[in-house]
């Protein structure tokens, strides 16, 4: 089962990478023919203000329950973690209407030149962010039992969705009303994703595996009629979950703190943010198309071979050759996605500016545009280590050790 897992983990990353580079190739080249019919105020608009609000509900909402569902899933009791994860979708729903009262209350609204679907924006991520969470436990299933080729398959969906009906909209319109079309797009992305993950396990739950425990559809679903709260939901994931919720906190202020900043404080123009955005896409390239996948299928992998609340020393006498592959596993990732950074920053910094003329013309090539992809590229080295340490780390620590780390977190934020 051991190397099952790292086949199927080392083969997710494979796919993920795989898919990302094909269709980041696809939407660079769409991106670089629509940067010059948008006007930047509106990707200031659709890429920091309305995908900062995305962000920021999806991770509060689902981040914290898709590490604690995915760890050590071949002992879970698969009612008790559907039933856990189903809270998700309130939680969302809070989180959205909170956001949403700052989003269109709170923060500076655009101005009605540069577009007057700014609140229609707000509520399709709202409306979009609830819907994508009522399939949250089948995406956690689908990992836990190792549906790889399906994730794949529906990451696809999911991008080509997106990038057809925005690209359509935008040049129907001849690049005018690209908030509107950024709003169309992503609703029609995530029902698009949303419908896909039920037709397939749908149409998967009449097979009968005897290997799958979920025998129809309606096993999906929250079940608490007649029993016990200590029958339906499994308290000692719910106490790992609440530690990956107070630290999602925080790590989310940390990865887009430079966006909340631009947001809430009005440090930039709309159209310097857009400028900031296309240098931020250029830059994260790697992080996005290479480490993420990466940490993700070895967050799992290591989630699954390395217990939680069991001693390190004691795992190793019970098993040293199960903790010698992960240390292995960890060693090499830790090369591959160091030496990934070192060639970011060596050839970022001399081709900055040729890749922003290519990217977005002239305009992004001058100015600030090449310092700040230069910056970026050495920020790429220090991602490429902490990416993986970060996955290694919440992936083996138990409940303990988590809000320990927390307090760290807390103590830096407050420093920072």
């Amino acid at each position: 089962m051991k190397k099952n897992f790292l086949k199927s983990s080392v083969e997710n990353a494979s796919l993920n990478i795989l898919l990302q580079i094909a269709f980041r190739c696809l939407t660079f080249v769409i991106n670089a023919f629509v940067l010059r019919h948008v006007s930047q105020n509106e990707i200031g608009i659709t890429n920091v203000r309305l995908l900062l609000l995305e962000s920021t509900i999806l991770f509060l909402s689902r981040e914290a329950f898709r590490r604690a569902c995915l760890t050590d899933t071949l002992h879970h009791n698969w009612l008790k973690v559907i039933n856990l994860i189903w809270f998700s979708v309130p939680l969302c729903a809070t989180i959205c209407g909170i956001c949403g009262f700052i989003w269109l209350r709170l923060l500076s609204q655009p101005d009605i030149t540069v577009t007057t679907y700014y609140e229609f924006g707000v509520w399709s991520i709202l409306i979009s962010c609830i819907i994508e969470l009522c399939c949250e436990q089948l995406y956690i299933v689908a990992q836990a039992f190792l549906f790889v080729k399906l994730q794949v398959v529906l990451e696809i969906i999911n991008i080509a969705v997106r990038t057809i009906v925005y690209t359509t909209m935008v040049l129907y319109w001849n690049g005018q009303n690209a908030v509107l079309a950024f709003s169309f797009a992503q609703l029609a992305s995530v029902i698009a994703y949303t419908m896909s993950f039920y037709v397939y396990f749908w149409y998967y739950t009449k097979k009968n595996k005897k290997d799958f425990p979920f025998k129809s559809m309606w096993e999906f679903f929250p079940n608490f009629t007649g029993k016990k709260w200590s029958e339906c939901v499994d308290f000692s994931l719910l106490m790992l979950l609440w530690s990956f919720l107070k630290q999602g906190f925080m790590k989310q202020l940390l990865t887009d703190g430079e966006r909340y900043v631009m947001t809430f404080f009005n440090t930039l123009q709309f159209d310097q943010q857009g400028v900031y955005d296309v240098v931020n896409n250029l830059g994260s390239l790697a992080a996005r198309f290479l480490f993420k996948p990466v940490e993700t299928a070895a967050y799992f992998y290591f989630s699954q071979l390395v217990q939680r609340e069991v001693p390190i020393q004691t795992q190793i006498k019970q098993d040293s050759n199960r903790i010698k592959e992960a240390a292995s596993v960890l060693e090499c990732l830790l090369r591959v996605n160091s030496s990934i950074g070192l060639i970011a920053l060596s050839f970022g910094q001399a081709y900055a500016k040729l890749a922003l003329f290519i990217y977005g013309g002239s305009t992004l090539a001058t100015g600030i545009g090449p310092v700040l992809l230069q910056m970026h590229c050495l920020a790429i080295l220090f991602l490429a280590v902490n990416g993986i340490t970060e996955c290694y780390a919440a992936a083996t620590m138990n409940v303990a050790e988590l809000n320990k780390k927390n307090i760290m977190k807390k103590t830096n934020l407050h420093i920072f």
